[in-house]
Parts: C-alpha cells; sequence; structure tokens
C-alpha cells in the first residue's frame, strides 16, 4: 500500500508561493516546496536527500534527514529488521545512487 493510503502521509499544498520562488533560484521545484511546508507546519524533520536543499533548509532552521539516515533509525529503533534490502530496493526500483563507501558504512552501522 501507499504511504498516503495508510495514512503516513498527508498532501498538502504550499502556503507560502514567495518563499517557493525564492529558493527556485537555488533548488528544484520539489525540494522548495518541501522547505516551504516544513516552516509553516513548523516540522520536526524534513527528509530531503540532495545536499544544496540539506544546507538551505538548515539556513532555515529545520532538521533534516536523509533516506539512509531514517533507514538507520528505523533498524535501531526496531521498526525495520534489515537496511540491506531496503538499500537494494532503492538502487533498483528508484535508481537511489548511493556510493559504494557509504553503503558499506550505513550498513555495518546497523550491525548487517
Amino acid at each position: 500500500m501507499h504511504a498516503v493510503e495508510r495514512g503516513w502521509l498527508v498532501v498538502r499544498p504550499v502556503g507560502d508561493l514567495k518563499l517557493v520562488e525564492l529558493l527556485l533560484s537555488d533548488l528544484h521545484r520539489g525540494e522548495s516546496e518541501a522547505i516551504a511546508l516544513a516552516r509553516e507546519t513548523k516540522a520536526d524533520l524534513l527528509p530531503l536527500d540532495e545536499r544544496e536543499g540539506r544546507r538551505v533548509a538548515r539556513e532555515y532552521g529545520l532538521t533534516v534527514r536523509g533516506v539512509l539516515g531514517i533507514l538507520l533509525r528505523a533498524k535501531k529503533t526496531g521498526q525495520l529488521n534489515a537496511v540491506r534490502p531496503s538499500i537494494e530496493l532503492l538502487k533498483t526500483k528508484a535508481r537511489f545512487f548511493i556510493a559504494s563507501e557509504l553503503e558499506r558504512a550505513i550498513i555495518a552501522e546497523a550491525g548487517e
């Protein structure tokens, strides 16, 4: 099932379109809208993977974590049995790029 159907994610429009337009000078639309919406909703955490998006989000006072950090936390808290299969799915299904040394480090930190 999809995350929206399960209620894990809620789709919501961005209200601060001026901030989105400002951010578009440096970022893609998705990152720009995510940052603006995270500020509007006072989000505890913003999942972002692109380096520039993470940098800008931090400048706006947001806490960010990439998908690998989210997987690792899920493993450490018992919500995920293993990170390796999820990483493989990301690489094959979503064409997610991960440097070999980073992948080895994440898997080692997960104790796999």
